[in-house]
């Protein structure tokens, strides 16, 4: 392995997009990742389940552990929340303050999904540090979720974009800028817009920059600087396929995402996007030290960590303090 310069190897991350559980809500547990955090030079991490269920249907004779393992529905899972609390209460105190707890467990199109969150809130008080990740429009997931597909400004997240308002919580959330039939343009990208414009006090983490698989925005570059110019509540969140499809181009930054992030220092993040999985998180997280070298040291410093920790509320949720 090639050793790694001392810079990089000082530098301290945070995960921005961390999922504790996979798509049958199951993992490998936060001692693990614990190990692979230390490895990664990663000390915060954005922890939340995952907001919902693979089925196993009756035709399928293998298992499915991940959402495109075949073509079976996928359900809101409410108890996910639960698990990650379980999860992050048993570490030592030195440990639990290293992750921050992110309410996921609810369905998006619901009207109810506010009272669900509420409900964690007045169950488990000073806990949670957020909301997400949010599934709105995600590509093939959301063709299998049940009822009406998830849209970043559907009416059933307003009263949850104002609640977290209140609260101080961020809410990550999945919207893609597309969809693969669009023939490259961004039609959906007004759905983000519309809702970070009605709830201008709520802190919206715009997960892999509307990117999804396959997906090809080829203004995405002039679709994000405008949104952040224009909205001064929105952060992007530059994990998963977002790092292979735009930030990096055979093994060196792509200098239109450097100027980017350059031009906007203070609203960009970095994440594995981990679904369960310890494997692959230390490559994941460290693979970002190309993008990190090429920025500007303070705007590094604020991508690397501290753009997550400061959209981070001072004090964990209570509804007392809403």
């Amino acid at each position: 392995m090639a050793s790694v310069p001392y810079s990089l190897a000082r530098r301290r991350l945070a995960d921005a997009h961390f999922h504790l559980l996979n798509f049958v809500q199951a993992g490998d547990g936060l001692a693990s990742f614990l190990r692979a955090m230390d490895e990664a030079n990663v000390q915060d991490a954005m922890v939340s389940g995952m907001g919902v269920c693979k089925k196993w249907s009756s035709w399928d004779e293998v298992e499915p552990n991940y959402y495109l393992d075949d073509e079976s529905r996928v359900y809101p899972y409410s108890a996910t929340d639960l698990l990650v609390h379980h999860e992050v209460t048993a570490l030592a105190e030195s440990d639990r303050a290293r992750f921050h707890p992110f309410i996921c467990g609810f369905d998006p199109t619901d009207r109810r999904a506010i009272d669900h969150i509420k409900r964690m809130i007045a169950v488990f008080p000073n806990f949670w540090q957020g909301i997400g990740e949010v599934f709105a429009r995600h590509g093939t997931l959301t063709s299998m979720m049940y009822d009406e597909p998830g849209r970043a400004n559907h009416v059933a997240l307003d009263p949850i974009y104002e609640l977290a308002a209140d609260l101080d919580l961020p809410v990550s959330i999945h919207s893609d800028a597309s969809s693969t039939s669009a023939v490259e343009k961004a039609i959906y990208l007004d759905e983000l817009a519309d809702a970070v414009r009605k709830h201008p006090r709520t802190k919206v983490i715009w997960c892999h920059a509307g990117l999804n698989r396959n997906l090809v925005v080829p203004t995405i570059v002039a679709d994000v600087r405008r949104l952040l110019s224009e909205h001064q509540n929105l952060y992007v969140d530059l994990s998963w396929v977002v790092f292979e499809q735009c930030l990096v181009s055979n093994g060196l930054p792509v200098r239109d995402w450097v100027t980017l992030i350059g031009e906007f220092p203070t609203r960009f993040m970095i994440g594995s996007d981990t679904v369960g999985s310890v494997r692959s998180y230390v490559p994941t997280m460290t693979r970002y030290n190309v993008l990190l070298e090429a920025l500007e040291p303070q705007t590094a410093a604020n991508v690397a960590a501290r753009n997550f920790l400061a959209v981070l509320p001072r004090l964990p949720a209570s509804l007392s303090n809403a």
